[in-house]
């Protein structure tokens, strides 16, 4: 097979569980460069969390992040597409947020919001590297379209938020558990699979050509779109079940596992 595409999901796929990106993950990913081969981040993380580790990897390609509402270019910062939520359903998720008292952020213009820094805020901060900016109340009556909001609270908080979520926005706002205490909510045209397709199609690659590698639900639609979706070995259930190939696990070097495996062969 030839490969000429390979999408890879930040945290808990590339990033071990310290956050950072193996020597041998950086070499296969560097190799299969030289070959040719276009290798980019689909996150759900912001633009600016997401280029540190592009650039770490050398990677001069347009990133998949937000969930696919946002695909950018590392270097040239050159939009190819852009999906943020509706004014009114961001207000009304934000309020929804606000009435039963659960923690929302928003992220506008590349940059992160809250209502107040606290653990959560500061937990989220800490893991993305981007400064959170509170705003009291005037979080939840902001005019401008955000490109992601991400709800936390503890596994069965997010189950009852997902729920509560889906009962009244049905398809209206696509909905993803990434981790267990994370909800993320984009345009219901933005997800990764959505973007990878965009993306492959901008660069003339088909869908047997892709290779994307991810362990959770945010990554389910770009596993099942690409040719040959890799579930890592810590993916959820579902990833595994959509997968066509399994790796190692994210502190087992999986990525680099796939890469070498069935890319630089």
């Amino acid at each position: 097979m030839t490969i000429k595409l390979i999408a890879l999901d930040l945290d808990d796929t590339l990033l071990d569980s310290k956050l950072a990106v193996s020597p041998r993950a950086c070499k296969a990913i560097r190799q299969a460069v030289a070959r040719g081969v276009t290798v980019t981040i689909a996150t759900g993380r912001m633009h600016a969390s997401a280029l540190p580790y592009a650039r770490q990897l050398e990677l001069d390609v347009p990133l998949i992040t937000y969930n696919g509402a946002l695909i950018k270019s590392s270097l040239s910062g050159e939009t190819l597409l852009d999906r943020p939520i509706s004014k009114e359903l961001a207000r009304q998720a934000l309020e929804l947020c606000r009435d039963r008292g659960w923690y929302i952020q928003s992220y506008v213009d590349d940059k992160l919001y809250v209502a107040e820094l606290n653990d959560y805020a500061k937990y989220y901060s800490e893991l993305s590297g981007v400064p959170a900016i509170a705003l009291g109340d005037r979080l939840y009556t902001a005019e401008e379209r955000p490109s992601k909001m991400l709800t936390m609270a503890t596994e069965e908080g997010i189950a009852l938020i997902y729920d509560t979520f889906k009962a009244a926005f049905g398809d209206k706002l696509n909905l993803a558990i990434s981790k267990p205490t994370f909800m993320e909510i984009t345009d219901p045209m933005a997800n990764k699979g959505y973007a990878l397709a965009f993306l492959a199609d901008k660069l003339g690659i088909k869908q047997e050509e892709i290779m994307a590698l991810g362990d959770s639900g945010n990554d389910l639609d770009m596993v099942k779109y690409a040719g040959w979706g890799v579930a890592m070995g810590n993916a959820s259930p579902a990833v595994k079940a959509a997968a066509r190939l399994e790796t190692l696990s994210n502190d087992a070097d999986g990525v680099a596992e796939a890469i070498e495996k069935y890319v630089l062969i």
